[in-house]
């Protein structure tokens, strides 16, 4: 086993998976707090729409994706607030749209599409000395705003009628962390794929969510869950040769399952 670190490839999908668990922590506590798990799902498949177009265009998919993801985001707030359109509703037609979208332009792109498979199911031996930089640099940011604005963060994502009524930044705060949620699905997505990154985001918290009851509480405990988690199934990959991404859903659920008997 001490032979793996001497390959970069594994030390990077390693210190990736670390980062990864750290920030899906903090934005899958407060997706199961706003009570909006599918919005994980409709913005992951809405990002299958701009992989498809940045493919159709010869442009770079993750920053089409990024693009359109961040758009889906802001977009599901605009209409649950603005257009006064039932937040679940709002998603369901983001996530449809976008897997529409998708389908068409991957379609219409000529010749074959070579990653595809990659971000639906995920490869995390893809990761590069780049991208470690660019989970890095989000997963500061992420954590910088947290814990700078901890408080309000979590009185908007507890009762937003409350906060707007002491005057709290509700819209401004929803808004910026829609943009944190929507930006780290697309960094996540060819780590674990689009099929298999909402586990990412709910798993951990549901099992912490057995144990803890503060904000706090659930997102360090998630964060334990989903790193030995992830780890566990990389260093499991390795030995029995599938994909490490599906053995950190399949070894989540299991962790799930043994703390709902511990818990009883």
């Amino acid at each position: 086993m001490t032979n793996l670190f001497h390959y970069d490839f594994f030390c990077n999908a390693l210190a990736a998976v670390v980062i990864i668990a750290i920030a899906s922590a903090v934005i899958g506590t407060y997706i199961m707090t706003r009570r909006l798990v599918a919005i994980s799902g409709g913005i992951t498949h809405a990002c299958f729409g701009g992989l498809g177009l940045g493919y159709f265009l010869g442009l770079n998919p993750i920053a089409m994706a990024a693009a359109v993801a961040v758009a889906s985001g802001l977009g599901v707030e605009w209409m649950s607030g603005r257009a006064r359109v039932r937040e679940d509703s709002a998603i369901a037609v983001i996530w449809s749209l976008g897997m529409a979208a998708g389908v068409i332009f991957v379609f219409l792109t000529p010749g074959y599409v070579p990653e595809l498979n990659t971000f639906l199911f995920g490869n995390l031996l893809t990761v590069s000395h780049a991208d470690l930089i660019a989970f890095a640099v989000y997963t500061v940011a992420l954590l910088a705003f947290y814990f700078r604005k901890r408080r309000v963060i979590i009185a908007c994502a507890f009762d937003r009628d409350f906060a707007r009524v002491i005057h709290l930044p509700v819209g401004f705060i929803n808004c910026l962390m829609t943009v944190f949620i929507a930006v780290g699905i697309v960094l996540t997505i060819r780590l674990i794929g689009i099929m298999l990154l909402m586990s990412m985001l709910t798993l951990p918290q549901m099992t912490a969510e057995l144990f803890a009851r503060r904000f706090d509480g659930i997102a360090m405990l998630s964060c334990a869950v989903s790193v030995a988690c992830s780890v566990g199934a990389l260093l499991l990959a390795t030995f029995i040769d599938v994909p490490c991404s599906a053995l950190i859903v399949l070894l989540q659920a299991a962790v799930y399952f043994i703390g709902r008997l511990i818990a009883r």
